[in-house]
Order: C-alpha cells, then structure tokens, then sequence
C-alpha cells in the first residue's frame, strides 16, 4: 500500500494557505500547518473552516523557532511549504522591522527547523515578483534571470528568502525550491488588498451600502492570476527530482484602473463616479509594472493557467454578490 504524504504548511489559514491545503487533501495526503495565534479567534481559521475536520492545525509562528523544531521532529513531513509572511506591500513601510523578521528571519528557521529534524524533507519558499521592483527586460517581461532591483521593505526581505533557499540548496544539498510568484489573488485575499477592495467596494455601491472608494496609485500595472492556479504551481515545482527556481506568471498584465473600469463595468457602473485617488494609499516609492514570463514552468513542467483576468475578477464579484445578497 502507497504511503500518504505529509505537507507541512505555514500559513495554512491564509488565502494560499488555504487553497494549497485543500488541493492536496484531493490529492490524498495528510496535511498541517500553523496558525498565529491573535485576540479575534473566530477569523483565524476562516479560510479553512470547511476542512477543519481533515488538517491537523496547531500555534506557531516564523519566528517561534523552538515551535518550528518541535512540529517538525514530530510531524517529520515529506514536503515543508513556507508561505507565510507578512504579505502587505504597502504596510511593510509601516512594520519594515516587523516584516524583515518575519519575512527573512523566518525563512531561516523554517530552513534549519527542515535542516535540522526532517532533512529529506523537500522545501518550497514563497518568493515574489516584487524582488525584480524597477527591473524589466527589453521585451517588457520578468523572468527567472531579471536582476532583482526591489523598491519596498516587502520585497527586499523577499529577495533575501529567495537567496537563502538557493544558498541552503547548495551549501546542505537540500531539495529547496523557489516559486517566484507574480501578483495572484481570489475571494479569500483580504480586502486591504487592491484586487478584493476594489471588488467589494464596486458590490456594496451597486447594492446602495457605499458611495464612494479611495485608492492610492491607479496607474499601477500588475500580472494578475487566481490563487488556486498559483497553488497547483507550487506543488507541481515540489514535485520535481531537481529543485529549482520558477516564475509563475500569466503574462498578461492590467493597471489599477482598467481593473476599476472591469469590475465597475460588469456592474453595470461607470468607476469615475466613484473612484478617487488618496495620497495616504501611495507608497513611497512605486512599482509601476510587473509582467511575468512563465515560459520556464510551462515548457518544462507543463503547468498553465485555468483562469484568466477576467474571469479571476468574475468569480470575485460572483463571491461578494452572494457574501452581500445573504
């Protein structure tokens, strides 16, 4: 009989978390992860109350380093995904100690947490198109050779766990892989985040619970993708006999202001009626444009993409129509 597969998830109550989490369960194998603990319990584990029967949750935190340890030594998993961080861009100008910790330091002891009690384990590190910053190839892409030239707290700590992992492949000859994944969202990702505030804010003025919405720079342009493709991209990267280092990418990208003038569309609304710009949602310093070139994952591992932009956003709308129709 197959043994069942263990993955070992940080962040499984997360928006990834989630759909990773559930994915494997179709999958067959036998999951956990850790969950931070705050003063709010009925939202810690909303993402996965429908599967709360079928994982294993338990406290931890990146930085608890003798909680890492003890899981693992007694989980002892066949696959150790890190996706948790401190995910907000914009709010890393705010905690960039906090972030740096938790999105840096706590590679590091996932990595010797794997190291040291499961070493055959194979590791996936959650990297992100925000490493390459105000980097673009001639063609107008980024791709897995693109210098990495990051413009916020957020993606400098993520350009140090991706050369953590690559420098722990090497030095430990560990199966330590990197997912460097371009911009992916979906009706779990929080409604701080441009795609989902958007979204909900455009429902609740067509449903008369709104007036207006304030977003910061509307002449961003990001590489959307739906965050239960992205998911399967991980897996599949885990899966291979060599770890390696992907991007993982729809290749098509969008500003903040064609998305407002979709969702608002689809609504039947016109976004300049309601959409203002505030200066206190401006970063810093802006990335204005992130296209991914996925060729790499594609060609060599035949990952692609279900959904596209559209209908990533029409499943958003679809989710905040039925959340506000109940």
């Amino acid at each position: 009989m197959k043994k069942m597969k263990k993955a070992f998830i940080t962040g499984i109550a997360g928006q990834d978390g989630s759909y990773l989490a559930e994915y494997l369960l179709e999958l067959g194998y036998e999951v956990h992860g850790i969950v931070r603990r705050n003063s709010t319990p009925e939202h810690q584990e909303s993402r996965i109350n429908h599967i709360e029967n079928k994982v294993h949750t338990y406290y931890g935190d990146l930085l608890d380093q003798c909680g890492l340890e003890r899981l693992l030594k007694e989980i002892q998993p066949d696959e150790v995904y890190n996706i948790a961080a401190q995910s907000h861009v914009r709010i890393s100008y705010d905690i960039p100690q906090f972030t740096v910790q938790t999105n840096a330091l706590g590679v590091i002891n996932v990595l010797e947490a794997v190291r040291n009690n499961c070493p055959n384990a194979r590791f996936y590190q959650a990297s992100s198109s925000e490493m390459f910053g105000l980097s673009v190839e001639e063609d107008g892409s980024q791709r897995e050779t693109t210098p990495m030239n990051p413009v916020s707290p957020y993606g400098c700590t993520k350009v140090f766990g991706y050369n953590i992992t690559r420098n722990y492949r090497r030095a430990y000859k560990m199966h330590a892989s990197n997912g460097i994944l371009f911009n992916h969202e979906s009706p779990r990702r929080g409604s701080n985040f441009v795609t989902n505030k958007v979204v909900k804010a455009a429902v609740r003025i067509k449903l008369g619970l709104q007036d207006k919405l304030e977003l910061g720079n509307m002449d961003s342009y990001r590489d959307w993708g739906h965050s239960k493709d992205y998911v399967k991209a991980m897996h599949l990267i885990i899966q291979q006999d060599e770890p390696g280092d992907y991007v993982v990418a729809t290749g098509v990208t969008h500003s903040v202001r064609e998305m407002c003038d979709y969702v608002f569309s689809k609504l039947g609304l016109d976004y300049k009626d309601y959409v203002y710009q505030n200066p206190k949602f401006l970063r810093p310093e802006e990335l204005p444009y992130l296209k991914g070139d996925s060729t790499k994952i594609r060609e060599e591992l035949g990952w692609e993409p279900e959904y596209t932009f559209e209908t990533l956003m029409d499943d958003m709308i679809n989710h905040w129509l039925e959340v506000y129709s109940k």
